[in-house]
């Protein structure tokens, strides 16, 4: 055994009753984020086990996302590890204040479902699904139409729990804890989140309002990244979206290492009149994603994927041993949706776009920089989050501080803009203005 600290000392005779031990204290708190662990040699001895099994502990402990090596500083509990997710920097919204943080679409811009539901509880009727059942194949045909009209290449189907659902299982297909991935930065939390979890390592690459820097693939790529993913539209949180020269810049750095597992989330697809430009089908390995959640509401856990063969058969094989299928009613019921065209993706991509574009320009005007090309969100760059956040709150409005969803990108702020209105935006302006003004300098005493 070894002592730590006064609340905790490491105990175990194998590598896995370590490492064990140690996440269950991390979990608990006894270990807080930051905190240093011994040298190997060290715990060794004192735990009387040989080097190579302490190293092994530390091995599994860096695979799972507990701790990270720090150079000369040794080992030492991750800043924000795998068992604290990025959605835990949260901010406690006072009554009254008017919440900008939380990430939802408008509830006033999502269909109404009971004709849906109910038109799949008939199908389900006439037509039962049982075990064995594959997915629905109007859903499927519909999905198929929509990805070759916007360039996708013809390839493999399947059905997911939404996005992440698709992404964790292509990651484990064909990644090992302790790769390298590259992410976009500042990106999405659930993400880095789940990046993390798996133990993967996250190479960051910076963005602008066109998508991710093609130097920063670059970097990423020589860098040894196994896996690259890429938002194509509606970027969480910029709002970048690729454009037609971006992609081909991507597209060309992608086709000199096709060995890159490459992953395409399109979640923005009916939520923006911005024309797709697709990378998929650049390198051997890929996938193309696309949620339904943020059209239809984010309790319609569905995402329609495609991808070249194997990474599609890898991926129903893992989704066969878990989950098995998503809800025949689910997939019915937004079939019934795209049939009926239930969204008017153009009035909702309008909706969004004057509130976005209403922000920033309002912005613009009391000499802010903010950026939200597509999407649902507003990325402005500050000093310092937790002043602005503070000052914020007490103007009355909650924003999401940037920390959850950067890597190494300075300080900003993300605010959803999905329901705001017009006449708020003038206020909304002038109390970011002010919230972001240097405090002056006065005399006391």
């Amino acid at each position: 055994m070894y002592f730590v600290s006064e609340t905790y000392r490491i105990v175990g005779g194998t590598a896995s009753e370590i490492a064990a031990g140690v996440e269950a204290a991390v979990s608990a708190g006894l270990l807080p984020p930051g905190a240093h662990l011994p040298p190997v040699r060290e715990v060794a001895a004192t735990a009387e086990v040989s080097p190579n099994t302490a190293a092994a502990a530390y091995r599994l402990l860096r695979e799972r996302g507990i701790v990270e090596t720090a150079g000369r500083r040794g080992t030492r509990v991750r800043p924000r590890p795998a068992t604290t997710t990025r959605e835990e920097i949260r901010i406690e919204v006072p009554p009254g204040v008017r919440d900008l943080s939380h990430g939802n679409p408008d509830p006033a811009l999502l269909p109404p479902l009971h004709e849906a539901l109910a038109a799949a509880a008939r199908a389900h009727e006439q037509r039962p699904a049982m075990y064995g059942t594959g997915d629905d194949e109007e859903l499927l045909s519909l999905a198929a139409a929509r990805l070759r009209a916007d360039g996708v290449p013809a390839a493999p189907l399947a059905i997911t729990s939404g996005t992440l659902d698709a992404v964790e299982r292509v990651l484990n297909a064909h990644l090992r804890p302790g790769d390298a991935i590259g992410v976009e930065d500042p990106g999405w939390t659930a993400l880095l989140d789940l990046v993390a979890a798996l133990g993967l390592r996250p190479v960051p690459m910076r963005l602008d309002d066109e998508g991710p820097l093609p130097d920063e693939l670059d970097r990423a790529l020589r860098a040894g990244v196994r896996a690259v993913v890429i938002t194509a539209r509606a970027q969480n949180p910029t709002g970048a979206a690729v454009t037609a020269r971006r992609a081909a810049g991507l597209r060309a750095l992608l086709a000199t290492r096709p060995d890159v597992v490459l992953i395409e989330d399109d979640h923005g697809a009916s939520l923006v009149d911005l024309p797709l430009h697709p990378l998929a089908g650049v390198t051997t390995r890929w996938l193309l994603t696309r949620s339904t959640a943020k059209a239809f509401g984010p309790d319609l856990r569905l995402a329609l994927v495609t991808g070249d063969p194997v990474t599609l058969d890898r991926l129903r094989g893992r989704q066969r041993l878990a989950a098995g299928w998503v809800s025949h009613l689910l997939q019915r019921a937004v079939a019934h949706l795209w049939r009926a065209q239930a969204v008017d993706t153009a009035a909702v991509a309008a909706a969004y776009a004057g509130r976005r574009d209403g922000l920033i320009d309002a912005l613009a005007a009391r000499g802010l920089r903010a950026h939200g090309r597509s999407g649902l969100n507003v990325w402005v760059p500050v000093a310092d989050e937790t002043t602005a956040v503070t000052r914020l709150l007490a103007l009355g409005w909650a924003a999401a501080p940037g920390a959850r969803n950067r890597v190494r990108t300075p300080p900003a702020l993300r605010l959803t803009v999905s329901t705001l209105r017009p006449g708020e935006l003038p206020r909304l302006a002038d109390d970011l203005a002010a919230a972001l003004r240097p405090p002056t300098s006065g005399r006391y005493g």
